[in-house]
């Protein structure tokens, strides 16, 4: 047994006392009142309530090794992006590494793989598959129902995943972004219990008082913090923190830490913020969580003050694996599944002819948000009738390929607002089926940043100014197998080259990960081609 001597957040009853905490086979076994003041404090960990872990290019040891030195205890992860690759036996390979932490991982089962019927994904999950997972202890929640116009019109297979959920008894996460009024309301009827998606506040207000649970986005490409915190001092009860998405170099500075700091500093108040960032979450997903309470495990954290919330310990299961300058989560090698079969392409792959794209619609791309514009453009071509990127004008070709099978037809269209002035990046994290993504200034730059993903069997790649820049990705062409502190020193070095070659995006790669995730308005590119998600078909 062991005992702490701290002051003693509690959530429940709302109040701040130094306490004696003891602790034996990693369960909170008694607390008691003291009288004199402590000099740090004790609190619930933070809970990240809705994160894809590949998207952070680690597997979830290595993001678990990260996370606990800012505070952070669990995670609800959606693990769709591996299973868009590699189907069943990508999922349990997530579960299975998060075995090897202490780190409380806790994962849905993937609604929607492949996402939509206008991509190839790598793999399919159907109902046995997801009544497999949902039976599992790790399992806590039908994942993001990206499927809105299935839930609304009612489609077969997507109700019969609802009702499979509901009659395992787990809550159902929502996606439905810019969706509001009777709409909205019909699809939270239909047993959607969140959403990460809202990017305004009145969107988000409609949901909440439709009684959904609405998360809190601050991830690497889509940052909702500033329009969303408004509305937490009035419906605290029902809000989470999330990042979705986070690179590794963000990951390396901060996770759901800074946005607590954030919210305090615009005077929310204290407890209140605290229950979207440690309780609610719990609460929500049924969590076999701690939250400092006799019989509870010992999951907490202990941190210098109660403003910049630096953390000194984290204890998960009352093992201590973070002690204020190294974490305790232990190395783990393994396998490096993927599934990868493109073979290297011609600079003659990516012409486009006139006459094949006869309209003059473009993507354009929006910093620090998942949607995207329908403009309007002027196209150029050659001599011999091929269109032309234009880089002067911020005009860009943007491709997307099939990478699992041999040689597919590349899906070619023009995109603004990446700003690159020549080169190309392109990358394999591509949501959500994670074809070969790349924009680029010229036919040959766009060939050569494909075929380096191609011989790396997927990462993502950066190429101009004579150089090539690639970061593998081995594991399903979405993760590394190295360690949280080398991924991020890779990704820095290949994101700030990416700004060298023009890019004038906060987050490059992230952007271009989202710029092939059909859910998401207005308009998008497939590998079947260009999308207009707002009519829901290929424009041509």
């Amino acid at each position: 047994m062991k005992t702490l001597f701290l002051n003693l957040v509690d959530l429940h009853q709302r109040r701040i006392y130094p306490a004696s905490i003891s602790i034996a086979e990693g369960k909170i076994t008694d607390i008691k009142s003291l009288d004199s003041p402590c000099a740090h404090y004790a609190l619930p960990g933070f809970v990240d309530a809705h994160i894809h872990i590949e998207s952070s290019m680690l597997t979830p040891r290595a993001f678990a090794a990260m996370a606990v030195r800012h505070g952070t205890v669990a995670t609800v992860s959606d693990p769709h992006e591996i299973a868009n690759v590699l189907g069943l036996k990508g999922v349990l390979y997530m579960i299975e590494n998060g075995r090897h932490s202490d780190f409380k991982f806790y994962f849905g089962a993937p609604s929607c793989v492949p996402a939509t019927n206008f991509e190839n994904a790598g793999a399919a999950l159907g109902l046995d598959a997801l009544e497999q997972l949902l039976l599992m202890p790790e399992v806590k929640y039908l994942a993001e129902m990206m499927n809105y116009p299935g839930v609304l019109h009612q489609d077969p297979e997507v109700m019969a995943k609802i009702a499979l959920a509901q009659r395992l008894g787990k809550p159902i996460d929502g996606h439905a972004p810019g969706l509001r009024g009777q709409a909205a309301r019909d699809y939270i009827a239909a047993g959607m219990s969140t959403d990460h998606e809202c990017f305004t506040a009145e969107e988000a207000l409609d949901k909440l008082q439709a009684g959904m649970h609405v998360l809190i986005r601050e991830g690497s490409a889509a940052k909702n913090f500033e329009a969303l915190a408004p509305l937490l001092p009035q419906y605290f009860g029902q809000m989470m923190f999330c990042s979705d998405d986070k690179h590794p170099d963000e990951l390396l500075l901060g996770h759901i830490n800074q946005l607590v700091q954030r919210a305090l500093a615009k005077g929310f108040a204290l407890f209140d913020v605290l229950e979207v960032a440690c309780l609610n979450p719990v609460k929500h997903y049924g969590l076999d969580l701690g939250l400092l309470r006799v019989g509870d495990p010992a999951d907490f954290i202990v941190v210098e003050d109660l403003t910049a919330f630096k953390v000194l310990k984290t204890y998960i299961g009352g093992k201590e694996v973070f002690d204020g300058v190294q974490d305790h989560i232990p190395q783990l090698s393994g396998s490096l599944p993927n599934h990868f079969e493109a073979l290297p392409r011609q600079e003659s792959d990516f012409r486009l002819s006139a006459k094949d794209y006869a309209h003059n619609m473009a993507i354009e791309a929006i910093d620090g948000e998942l949607i995207t514009r329908k403009v309007a453009v002027a196209l150029s071509s050659d001599a011999e009738g091929f269109l032309q990127a234009d880089p002067a004008q911020d005009l860009l070709k943007i491709a997307v390929i099939n990478r699992y099978v041999p040689q597919a037809r590349p899906a070619i269209a023009f995109i603004k607002n990446f700003g690159l002035k020549e080169g190309a990046i392109a990358s394999t994290v591509a949501h959500d089926s994670h074809n070969i993504i790349v924009v680029g200034a010229d036919d040959a730059a766009i060939t050569e940043a494909v075929n380096l993903l191609i011989a790396a069997q997927g990462g993502v790649v950066a190429v101009g100014k004579g150089q090539q820049k690639v970061l593998s990705l081995p594991i399903a062409g979405l993760m590394s197998p190295q360690s949280a502190e080398e991924v991020a020193a890779a990704y820095t070095e290949i994101d700030a080259f990416a700004k060298e070659l023009g890019s004038t995006l906060k987050a490059p790669f992230m952007t271009l990960s989202f710029m092939a995730l059909l859910v998401i308005p207005h308009i998008k590119i497939s590998d079947l081609g260009l999308f207009d998600v707002d009519s829901f078909q290929l424009v041509e």
